[in-house]
């Protein structure tokens, strides 16, 4: 699987995401064995968070890592209303006893909320120090925003992307692009399936002998500097998540694209999910 380097590491472009993993008691085993074939697969970055299942998900993704932690980049974020010296310091605690682990390799800002990027940030600092995190970094924020915080030890900013969301491409994209900075892209395959039955994907799709899906990471990773995290618990899906990276778009495809979901002309607001 192809690789990038992701806060002095080698990581795979693309990873597992766990967005509303457990929330049901009764899919966790499925969950968990989604996770343990994805790191078979070579999908060994986990994305989750604090805000999934109010801390379910970590439990989910601490199982599935159990004797397999050096395997495994891990990324959790901490809520934005967590975010101060002290909140900052307790949330990660908490999620490194629900992961089961002493240290998360990223962790990374949910949002901007009340607390001054600079609090944040020192408390970042000393996590870092103490050992519990390896690297910091941010999601869903803005050029603006990664103006204001201007940290060269950010090591990635992970936003919404996809064909159906691609406003990032007008200046964000570019920037991080500029700054050496990874772009982690959440929800690359959309939500619901909508994007996934869009005609022209399935064209493309088809002449590749390829899924939608996998036209959808492919789309996404022809950017160099791009990470795609999608959530697959179905092992067909996840399987064709990991094999993406093997598709790859002409730019005729990438014209049709284009044609079906215009590229931004202007700036537009960060969107969010």
């Amino acid at each position: 699987m192809q690789t990038i380097e992701l806060g002095g590491e080698s990581v795979p472009r693309i990873g597992q995401g766990t967005w509303h993993m457990g929330e049901n008691a009764g899919q966790r085993q499925a969950e968990v064995r989604a996770l343990r074939e994805g790191l078979d697969l070579g999908m060994t970055l986990i994305d989750t968070a604090e805000m999934y299942a109010e801390g379910g998900a970590e439990e989910v993704v601490g199982q599935a890592f159990q004797g397999r932690r050096d395997e495994v980049y891990l990324v959790s974020k901490v809520y934005p209303h967590n975010a101060s010296a002290e909140g900052v310091q307790a949330a990660c605690e908490r999620s490194l006893r629900r992961l089961g682990t002493d240290t998360i390799d990223l962790y990374l800002l949910h949002w901007r909320g009340q607390y001054p990027l600079s609090e944040t940030v020192e408390a970042f600092e000393q996590l870092r120090e103490q050992g519990k995190i390896l690297r910091w970094g941010v999601s869903n924020f803005d050029i603006d925003d990664l103006a204001e915080l201007d940290a060269p030890a950010c090591a990635t900013n992970q936003v919404l992307y996809n064909p159906e969301a691609r406003g990032i491409e007008y200046d964000l994209l570019p920037w991080q692009a500029q700054h050496n900075m990874p772009l982690m892209a959440y929800c690359p395959i959309g939500q619901g399936g909508t994007l996934l039955r869009d005609a022209t994907l399935q064209h493309i799709a088809d002449k590749h002998n390829a899924t939608t899906a996998q036209v959808a990471l492919a789309w996404a990773l022809r950017h160099p500097g791009v990470i795609a995290i999608p959530k697959a618990v179905n092992l067909d899906h996840l399987r064709q998540n990991a094999k993406a990276d093997t598709v790859r778009l002409d730019d005729d495809d990438l014209a049709q694209i284009d044609a079906a979901f215009p590229p931004p002309t202007r700036k537009h607001s960060l969107q969010m999910v």
